[in-house]
């Protein structure tokens, strides 16, 4: 069976990380086939993906996360956080300073094999800016790491943004005092069909509901600029995969499509879940199921034939050199 084993890391700007590393069962796959460093959303953390994870490593990937520099418990445990590390603390630049810390920490883990990169929500639109960013961090090296990118649910904007007023107003209060803490909430029953999961989150100790203002205008103004400017920077020849519910009431899936239309990548795809809501990986009746096959599999299409050979996974088909393609599945 994977396991999962946990790990407290030295990361960039003297932050202490909490990381957990999934390996795939041993007598199954001796060597893994790839490997998945994720990034999850905002005011949350990575022990709300076990079942995610636990499914990649079930098919042979490595997967390498940690809770982000502001949240989780990276920023709530008093005993092995960093002296200055506090919740919703965070900002653009350092986000990306820290993927590029875990790629190249799961490169120098794990030689040679391939490297995806995942992120959901505030992670989705995190994954998406790494590799278009126009300032280091990430500089190219680490980005020519990477064999491709998953994007679930990219913030990239919000499905009910607030009014351009409110945003101008944020941002100059943003410069003034950029570590003013306010209210910022995600509603509950909007990730997930399941009640259950709402009521999860509503009791989760490590979620907060607040950050600081240059955390959230960093991350909103990221999620425009990507849309509108950035997306002119993505490497022609890295993959990538957008998967997004139709009736997410949190991430505009309209924005999704897009980036996606906008981006010029010889091998893209854009999967839409009808009626599926923000947390496809969370959602019932054989959703998450479908959702956690369809990632899988894509980057399974998409490990070099030479690293298929060195491991025990089955036969996948490579994706022609030129792929574009959106498809909409219907609700289970």
């Amino acid at each position: 069976m994977p396991s999962f084993v946990e790990s407290w890391l030295d990361g960039p700007n003297s932050t202490s990380f909490y990381t957990r590393q999934y390996i795939p069962s041993s007598a199954t796959y001796p060597n893994p086939k790839g490997a998945l460093v994720f990034v999850h959303g905002f005011i949350e953390h990575v022990g709300r993906y076990e079942h995610v994870h636990l499914a990649w490593a079930a098919r042979g990937f490595v997967v390498f996360t940690f809770d982000q520099r502001g949240f989780g418990k990276t920023a709530l445990d008093v005993n092995k956080k960093s002296k200055g590390s506090s919740y919703g603390k965070t900002s653009g630049p350092e986000r990306m300073g820290d993927v590029q810390w875990a790629v190249r920490h799961v490169k120098a883990t794990f030689e040679d094999v391939p490297i995806f990169l995942m992120g959901h929500s505030m992670g989705g639109g995190i994954v998406l800016g790494f590799p278009t960013n126009s300032d280091t961090p990430p500089d190219k090296e680490t980005v020519s790491l990477l064999s491709g990118v998953i994007s679930s649910s990219p913030l990239l904007r919000l499905s009910n943004p607030p009014l351009s007023f409110v945003r101008w107003v944020g941002g100059k209060a943003c410069a003034v005092i950029p570590n003013f803490m306010i209210p910022a909430s995600v509603q509950p029953e909007y990730l997930s069909h399941d009640p259950i999961i709402a009521e999860e989150n509503t009791k989760d100790p490590l979620i907060k509901r607040s950050a600081t203002l240059r955390a959230i205008d960093n991350m909103l103004s990221r999620g425009e600029n990507l849309v509108t400017q950035n997306y002119k920077n993505w490497p022609k020849d890295l993959p990538l995969l957008i998967v997004h519910g139709t009736d997410d009431r949190v991430c505009s899936v309209k924005a999704s499509e897009e980036f996606y239309g906008k981006v010029d990548a010889s091998d893209k795809h854009l999967a839409l879940y009808q009626d599926g809501y923000h947390e496809l990986f969370n959602e019932p009746d054989g959703v998450k199921e479908k959702f956690f096959d369809e990632c899988i599999s894509w980057a399974e299409a998409r490990i070099p034939p030479a690293a298929i050979s060195t491991t025990s996974t089955s036969a996948v088909t490579p994706q022609p050199a030129e792929y574009s393609s959106v498809t909409t599945s219907p609700r289970l």
